[in-house]
């Protein structure tokens, strides 16, 4: 196969897969290893950190609006009822701030388990397991609409979010990246929905906490990757071929417009539908997963 090919085919897997509650880590990881992608290939690693940047530049642009009316409004709010700390722009830094002391402490740990099958898999069957129960415990109060008489749902939009719910989320987040396959977006949106939000508040929430987040990750170790030591596999930008420049570019390319894509039609899908799909897809993959594990262990 091509690197051409190869590139326009990982750069679809990272925008597909990035903000909907799969596990972009899973797929991209799994998709290079059937792939044949060397992976102990300095280049290869950071190409798998610079598509994400291609995917997560599509946030700003697509919530461009509302991040506008959010700083328009910092720190009073639109409806005048916030303060510093309560504002939803505070309170989506306060759930990054909780997320990123932990992450950064167990980083020899993630990379450990981004090495485990086993973990990919137990972590996307797990995770498929708790998403299906909580959109089914919370579906039909969905369908109530706000106002329900004892509904649990009783945040309807993510500019109403509170503290609690914003501390409980970071700390929901700290699992997708301590177990690969986990799903930043899934530990999220659930985390969201068990702390009384609706799926599209908890949606919106978790896009808007994935700024801040996947930047600084992606960042950092794009960042210990160019820079660091023989153990990180660095490559410089010096050392790149222009042939290596433009298959990177292809991958930063295909990746961007196919995560706005998939932004724009997982709103409009969970609006109607809830995530059920996406939790029987994660079970049904991460017993794939776990098989293949243990067919690899006995060869």
């Amino acid at each position: 196969m091509s690197d051409y090919l190869l590139s326009v085919l990982l750069g679809i897997v990272e925008g597909l897969t990035e903000f909907l509650p799969v596990s972009s880590t899973a797929h991209l990881r799994l998709s290079e290893v059937l792939l044949h992608v060397p992976l102990d290939s300095g280049y290869w690693k950071m190409y798998s950190i610079v598509i994400q940047l291609g995917a997560i530049l599509v946030l700003p642009i697509y919530f461009w609006s509302h991040i506008v009316k959010l700083f328009s409004t910092f720190p009073q709010g639109e409806k005048k009822d916030c303060t510093i700390l309560t504002h939803p722009l505070s309170l989506v830094m306060i759930a990054f701030v909780i997320t990123a002391g932990p992450s950064y402490l167990l980083t020899k740990v993630i990379g450990k388990n981004l090495e485990s099958l086993y973990v990919m898999g137990t972590a996307l069957l797990l995770g498929g397991i708790v998403m299906w129960i909580v959109d089914a415990m919370k579906a039909p109060w969905e369908k109530a609409g706000p106002g329900a008489p004892g509904s649990p749902i009783h945040t309807w939009k993510m500019d109403d979010i509170h503290g609690g719910q914003a501390v409980w989320i970071g700390a929901c987040q700290i699992l997708s990246g301590v177990f690969p396959g986990t799903s930043r977006s899934m530990s999220t949106i659930a985390a969201g929905q068990l702390a009384g939000m609706s799926r599209a508040a908890a949606l919106e929430f978790s896009f808007f906490l994935s700024m801040p987040t996947m930047a600084m990750a992606t960042l950092y170790t794009l960042f210990k990757s160019i820079h660091g030591g023989k153990d990180e596999n660095p490559i410089g930008v010096a050392q790149m071929t222009n042939h290596e420049w433009v298959i990177l570019a292809i991958g930063f390319v295909v990746s961007f417009i196919v995560a706005y894509g998939a932004v724009a039609w997982f709103m409009a899908w969970v609006r109607k539908r809830g995530f059920a799909p996406f939790a029987v897809y994660r079970i049904v993959l991460g017993i794939a997963v776990l098989a293949w594990a243990a067919g690899m262990i006995g060869h």
